[in-house]
């Protein structure tokens, strides 16, 4: 899928909301962090819902429900992914 200009991304998502992924800008990642996070399930298509935000300056880290897991994004990771809500 395409990125789109002003599209909302992972990391805007509000707390408790959910949503799709449309596309990942792998690009902006490190190369092991893109494989990582792909073994993990999160790639185009996953449905995806902000859990829990951190509470110390950047709000990092985020948690995330994919499917029965909960996994823990940095923000940058979280803003590499374009997301629909649903």
């Amino acid at each position: 899928m395409l990125w789109q200009r002003g599209a909302m991304t992972l990391d805007q998502l509000p707390c408790g909301s959910s949503a799709t992924i449309t596309a990942v800008a792998w690009d902006m990642l490190a190369p092991e962090e893109a494989l990582r996070l792909r073994v993990l399930g999160v790639d185009e298509g996953a449905k995806i819902t902000i859990a829990h935000r951190g509470i110390f300056g950047g709000r990092d880290p985020i948690a995330v429900n994919l499917g029965r897991m909960t996994i823990a994004l940095r923000r940058v990771h979280a803003a590499a992914m374009q997301v629909t809500k649903a």
